[in-house]
């Protein structure tokens, strides 16, 4: 096995942004992660310790993918655990709680003020109520209603629209999305509440530039850096950001139902207002005295971890699964070291050929999230580059930074277990059982409600292809028929927000159902049935001019 580094823009996966990890995420893990969970032991009583959650039922993951809250993020640092457990003991005006972090988490980052919201989107949530009401209650409590109030609209580059701005949506703002400076600049008006930047763009909407365009207008920038590691001073707010946002259960550590907002003291303030304790829009996002002082916590913790010594511990992690899988023939393996602040950890990448080895990354994957010990891992291919990569290749990837001590040795025992295995090459596609072209009306059943949807095939051999007509939109389908089994897959994409929907079913006849998959939207059923035409027949007459009567 041949081993080398790899710059941070060779693969792109494990150091991706927020965004991209939500998609790669939904695309090749969460759905083995979910299906694996169909087949959970039965419920017992609930028993603490290492075994809490066997103990009802429920497998671990051992976290070899990153800072996922679907998979539980982070793990909480004994100070966090500590300050949590100490603050429940005792009762405190939150208010008064809420000034001091404030003033503390200033004094340790050297921004303006702090503030600890439930979570990185309350935050986004928070700063947006603030920027739209202005601290005014009157207007604050007329949200998401904004008629009458002069603050409703905000302004996003394209790069930060994602599903995690659903949480400046409930504010009930109107979302203008731009991806020049020139549109930028006619979108500002006096009706702009405030800018919503990703951190880490670039080009003519970086930081900095936008900054120079908000200045004049006196426009609040808020900057999402959910999964970034967090800098001192701070280089958003000195790039020219008003509050920039952090989850507290990414890189920083702390408690998973806590984010981290710095920023302008005004602003944060007004956000405060906007957030649980008070009534408000921002009930819902409720902040507990426990998570507060985790929070605050965490962020002491920070200024003083040796981050040195922790990427050398997560190197070691990743040089023992790469020693342990050298053995196996016709598997490369590269560690990559980002160097930007976003999902920040170094990632071992190990690629192969699946002619050879007659098994796909994905399929890995797969398996060992299924399977005990579960395992989440990255799985993709790799594009060309300057190093001659094969975009055929496949691979997966072990993200070091949320990995446990012990768990480098049970992955690469598991790995070299499934990676070294004979397999045979995989048997051509069976025919199709027959030709599944023209209309079909599909029956989706859901949770709790029912939707009829229309798929349109064409038929080419294995291969489908066709339209997917939804509830509010028709997009393009593609999928395969092997013997009377029909795989169809679809993706609703809109800014802000994309729905994959995997259609599984068995021919017969004229129908064919089974389940749907839908990634973190979970599972739901559908039934096809062949479309009848109605049978109408005649000569249809073209007239020769209007119509005399109606």
């Amino acid at each position: 096995m041949s081993k080398k580094r790899l710059a941070s823009k060779d693969i792109p996966e494990p150091g991706a942004t927020r965004r991209e990890m939500l998609y790669a995420g939904n695309s090749l893990l969460m759905p083995a992660l979910l299906a694996g969970s169909q087949a959970m032991a039965a419920t017992g009583p609930l028993r603490p310790g290492k075994d809490i959650y066997r103990s009802i039922g429920v497998e671990p993951v051992i976290n070899c993918r990153g800072t996922f809250t679907i998979i539980g993020a982070s793990v909480e640092l004994p100070e966090v655990r500590a300050a949590m457990d100490a603050a429940a003991q005792q009762f405190v005006q939150l208010d008064e709680l809420a000034e001091a972090v404030g003033r503390r988490l200033a004094e340790l980052t050297s921004a303006e003020w702090g503030m600890v919201s439930a979570g990185c989107a309350a935050g986004l949530k928070h700063v947006t109520a603030a920027c739209v009401a202005g601290g005014n209650p009157e207007k604050l409590l007329r949200i998401p209603d904004l008629t009458g109030i002069d603050k409703n609209e905000v302004v996003a580059a394209r790069s930060a629209r994602s599903v995690y701005d659903h949480a400046i949506r409930n504010i009930g703002v109107k979302m203008i999305t731009v991806e020049t400076a020139e549109e930028l600049e006619r979108a500002l008006s006096p009706r702009t509440a405030m800018i919503y930047l990703s951190a880490g763009g670039s080009g003519p909407l970086a930081l900095e530039n936008v900054a120079r365009m908000a200045k004049p207008h006196d426009i609040p920038i808020l900057v999402d850096a959910a999964a970034e590691v967090l800098t001192i001073p701070n280089v958003h707010l000195q790039r020219g950001a008003t509050v920039v946002a952090y989850s507290g259960g990414k890189a920083i550590c702390g408690p998973q139902c806590a984010g981290l907002l710095l920023g302008r003291k005004d602003i944060l303030l007004s956000a405060w207002q906007a957030s649980s304790p008070h009534h408000g829009p921002g009930r819902d996002n409720k902040v507990g005295r426990e998570e507060t002082l985790g929070m605050l916590a965490a962020v002491e913790a920070w200024v003083k971890r040796d981050h040195a010594a922790e990427w050398r511990k997560w190197l070691s992690y990743l040089d023992t699964i790469a020693k342990r899988l050298s053995e196996i023939s016709g598997i490369n393996a590269a560690v990559r070291e980002p160097s930007g602040l976003s999902n920040k950890s170094p990632a071992l990448i190990l690629s192969w050929d699946p002619a050879k080895l007659h098994v796909s990354g994905e399929e890995i994957a797969e398996e060992v999230a299924r399977s005990k010990p579960r395992i989440a891992l990255g799985a993709g291919g790799l594009r060309r580059d300057a190093a001659g990569a094969d975009p055929s290749t496949t691979s997966i990837s072990i993200t070091a930074w949320m990995m446990q001590p012990g768990d480098d040795k049970v992955v690469a025992e598991r790995l070299f277990e499934v990676l070294s295995r004979k397999r045979s090459p995989k048997p051509a596609a069976a025919a199709p059982a027959a030709d599944v072209s023209g209309r079909w009306d599909i029956d989706v059943e859901f949770f709790s409600s029912r939707s009829q949807h229309t798929l349109t095939l064409e038929q080419t051999g294995n291969r489908l292809r066709g339209s997917h007509k939804g509830d509010f939109s028709v997009r393009d389908v593609f999928g395969t028929i092997e013997g009377d089994k029909i795989t169809l897959q679809s993706t609703d994409s809109r800014p802000g927000d994309t729905i994959t929907f995997t259609f599984s079913g068995s021919l017969s006849g004229d129908t064919f159902s089974g389940p749907v998959y839908m990634g973190e939207y979970l599972d739901a059923k559908f039934s096809a049935k062949r479309h009848q035409y109605p049978d109408r027949r005649g000569a249809i007459l073209i007239p020769g001019g209007p119509p005399l009567a109606n």
